[in-house]
């Protein structure tokens, strides 16, 4: 179950959050009236044909019962990894500003519970989206901003993978230990409430059998693994 306690716009109500197979429900709040999920402004990349940014992680947010609102930075055909390319442009950075005008104009703005940004079109692109997480951070201060890349120093959360983690800390963790105090040295040196390193790699405790991550606060660290699989082409976008 999740209460909304805590969470903007639902002072004085709680709801469950109970599974049913696929399905969620929410309960009804305190007046009667159902209370709104948590909302999520999800700043990432689009591709037409597979699973990466905001292709992959809007969905299973959705499935979750969170309100995800999708802003995209480009607009691909598919996954840049591929031999062949890739088609399409990035979103004109004027535009990403101009989403979240518009959501604030309704009233809305004050709703967005978090803010996620991902892969980004352009370098002017990161200027705007900063704007974005500022506005959205006066109209509702408990939001939380989660940046991944790991590039911005106001980000609530930031996602480095292993090799990105050693770069801003100027070490070389080659341990889940290691990664931990390189993930504690960056909490210490800035206002990140939580660092969850992605993808451990060598890293890790079975990196030949195993995709590893670590979520690390400032007292606890939380470890999770799931089996690699063999594939023809190796997936994209399961970290988004």
């Amino acid at each position: 179950w999740l209460s909304s306690q805590g969470l903007p716009g639902t002072e004085g109500s709680s709801y469950t959050l109970m599974r049913f197979g696929p399905a969620r429900a929410f309960a009804l709040g305190a007046r009667g009236f159902a209370s709104r999920p948590p909302a999520v402004l999800s700043i990432q990349s689009h591709v037409c044909y597979g699973a990466a940014g905001n292709s992959a992680a809007v969905f299973p947010m959705r499935r979750l019962g969170v309100e995800v609102w999708p802003v995209n930075t480009v607009q691909f055909s598919n996954h840049t990894q591929y031999a062949e390319g890739w088609e399409g442009l990035p979103t004109p950075t004027e535009q990403i500003g101009l989403l979240a005008k518009g959501i604030e104009r309704i009233g809305a703005l004050g709703r967005c519970s978090a803010i996620l940004s991902g892969y980004l079109g352009t370098e002017e692109q990161g200027g705007a989206v900063l704007d974005v997480v500022r506005r959205v951070k006066a109209a509702n201060p408990a939001a939380l901003y989660c940046c991944d890349p790991a590039s911005a120093a106001s980000a609530d959360v930031l996602c480095p993978n292993v090799l990105e983690l050693g770069v801003m800390t100027r070490s070389e963790p080659d341990t889940p230990q290691a990664v931990v105090r390189a993930a504690r040295a960056l909490l210490g040196a800035g206002s990140a409430r939580l660092v969850l390193v992605k993808h451990l790699a060598h890293a890790g405790l079975s990196p030949d059998d195993s995709f590893e991550m670590l979520l690390v606060g400032h007292e606890e660290a939380w470890h999770i693994a799931t089996p690699l699989l063999p594939f023809g082409r190796p997936p994209v976008g399961a970290r988004d």
